[in-house]
Order: C-alpha cells, then sequence, then structure tokens
C-alpha cells in the first residue's frame, strides 16, 4: 500500500512506498497509469543511486586534489624528499632500466642513479598514485563490505519470512486435521440417528 508523504491527500505526489503498490490509501484501486508509472519511477530513481555509493564516489574523487597536495608538500619537504620520495623512486628506476636492458639484451649493465631532483619528481608522483590507488582500494572494499551485509541481512529476512510461513502452514495443517475429525463426528452422528 501507499501511504502519501508529506504532500498531502493527493496519491500522486510523493510517496512513501510500503507492501502493496496496487492500492491506495483511501481504498481506492491504482486506476491511473501515470501515478503508478511515477512510483515506479521514484522507486528505480532511489535504488540508482544509494547514498554510500556517492558518497564513496565524492571521497576518490577528493583523493586526486589531497594527492596533488600530499606530492607538492614531498617536493618542498626534505624528510619527505629523502626518506619517503627517493628509496621507492630508485627502486622503481632501478627495476624499469633492469627490465628494459634485459628485453633489449643487454646483460650485466651497470644502471646509474636517477639525480636527486628527478628522483624526488619521480618518488612524489609514485607516492600520488599510491594514495589515489589506496584510497579506490578501500572504496572498493567497503562497498563489497556494505553489499555483503545488505545481502546477509536480505538472506535473514528471507529465511525469517520462509520460517513464519512454514509454521502458519504447519498450523493451518492442524486446524485441517481438527475440521476433518470434527466432520467426521458430525458425519458418524448423523449416521447413527438415521
Amino acid at each position: 500500500m501507499l501511504t502519501p508523504g508529506p504532500g498531502g491527500a493527493d496519491p500522486c505526489r510523493i510517496f512513501r512506498p510500503t507492501a502493496d503498490l496496487t492500492t491506495f490509501p483511501r481504498g481506492g484501486r491504482a486506476g491511473s497509469a501515470s501515478c503508478v508509472t511515477d512510483v515506479i519511477a521514484l522507486k528505480m530513481v532511489v535504488g540508482a543511486f544509494p547514498i554510500a555509493k556517492l558518497l564513496y564516489l565524492g571521497i576518490r574523487q577528493l583523493s586526486k586534489p589531497v594527492a596533488n597536495r600530499i606530492k607538492a608538500g614531498a617536493r618542498r619537504s626534505e624528510f619527505f624528499k629523502t626518506y619517503v620520495c627517493l628509496p621507492p623512486a630508485q627502486f622503481y628506476h632501478w627495476v624499469e632500466m633492469r627490465t628494459k636492458m634485459r628485453v633489449m639484451g643487454f646483460r650485466g649493465a651497470t644502471i646509474k642513479p636517477l639525480n636527486e631532483e628527478a628522483a624526488a619528481e619521480l618518488g612524489a608522483e609514485l607516492l600520488g598514485e599510491v594514495i589515489i590507488f589506496t584510497v579506490g582500494g578501500g572504496c572498493m572494499i567497503a562497498e563489497y563490505a556494505r553489499q555483503a551485509m545488505n545481502s546477509k541481512k536480505k538472506e535473514e529476512e528471507l529465511s525469517s519470512t520462509l520460517g513464519h510461513l512454514q509454521e502458519q502452514i504447519s498450523e493451518l495443517n492442524l486446524t485441517i486435521e481438527t475440521m476433518d475429525a470434527q466432520l467426521r463426528e458430525v458425519n458418524r452422528l448423523a449416521q447413527s440417528k438415521k
């Protein structure tokens, strides 16, 4: 059933969907095709843009400027430059050059390290990429956990509903057996009076 929201008495304004989509508040039926279409479109829009996904997208978009600021700070700071940017950049350069040399057929060639300015630049870029990748990966993990939690919740609700229905079926079977026994007793009494 659909109940009117804060919009007032007109059922085609703002809805809060409940169990049955074919009945309106005053007992009337869903006669207006546009009203039903509006309700279905409203449910589709709400389902298509959950807040959590929008929040994750916002976090990922904000991670890029934050990474750029951290990169700029890393270029200016001697501590970041020396201990955070330079070692990964020199290692990355060494692996990259070693791979290129092997692909071209040069074995055992000595690889010169990058100068400090180029290494600081490469290290800052690597740091920015790691930050963006970490934030994106964290968002993916959080979304997966949220989806798993929602799936588990739906499964528990379905299991609960199924258990409740089985309980009702058992009660109805017991009622049918009782009524059947009473009917046989009535038929037996009716046969004995004839």
